[in-house]
């Protein structure tokens, strides 16, 4: 099941469960020692998707989406569990949150991530550049008409 809400409107399990696997993911698996919890969290519309067996169920995949300063619309701290990998969660959470914006979106993929990126219209937007030790490269999707409200097929 899909989610999304503002910090605000989140559950204080739902919080906790979006940064636990924020924090496994980053910060544990891939040895990212950062500050995870960096203040952008509270002007975040925040999407998470658990697993089918109930309102409580395991936490599969996860992202934030972010207005910037300059128009754009940022998409990040996409994660997903290693339970979860290759079943098509994290995809289908992507896609929902993605659905639901015109753009210009960009983010910032991690090199053997930019594949899953491609298949949803991004494109290689600059140089390459290392963040904590792992390759990037932003990316960008131009703006498209096409947005879904939040809370459509894929419900909230």
């Amino acid at each position: 099941m899909i989610h999304h809400a503002r910090l605000d409107d989140m559950t204080p399990r739902d919080l906790h469960d979006v940064l636990a696997l924020r924090v496994a993911v980053f910060v544990v698996e891939q040895e990212c020692a950062y500050p995870e919890i960096d203040g952008r969290d509270p002007d975040a519309e925040h999407w998470w998707s658990r697993a089918t067996d109930g309102p409580d169920g395991a936490l599969t995949a996860c992202l934030r989406v972010l207005a910037e300063p300059d128009g754009t619309t940022r998409i990040g701290r996409v994660a997903s569990s290693r339970a979860a990998r290759g079943t098509g969660a994290g995809g289908a959470l992507f896609g929902a949150a993605l659905a639901t914006l015109t753009g210009p979106v960009v983010l910032g993929a991690q090199v053997r991530s930019q594949g899953f990126y491609e298949r949803f219209g991004f494109a290689v937007a600059g140089p390459g550049y290392d963040e904590d030790g792992i390759p990037h490269v932003p990316m960008l999707r131009v703006a498209t008409a096409d947005a879904q409200p939040p809370g459509g097929p894929s419900g909230t």
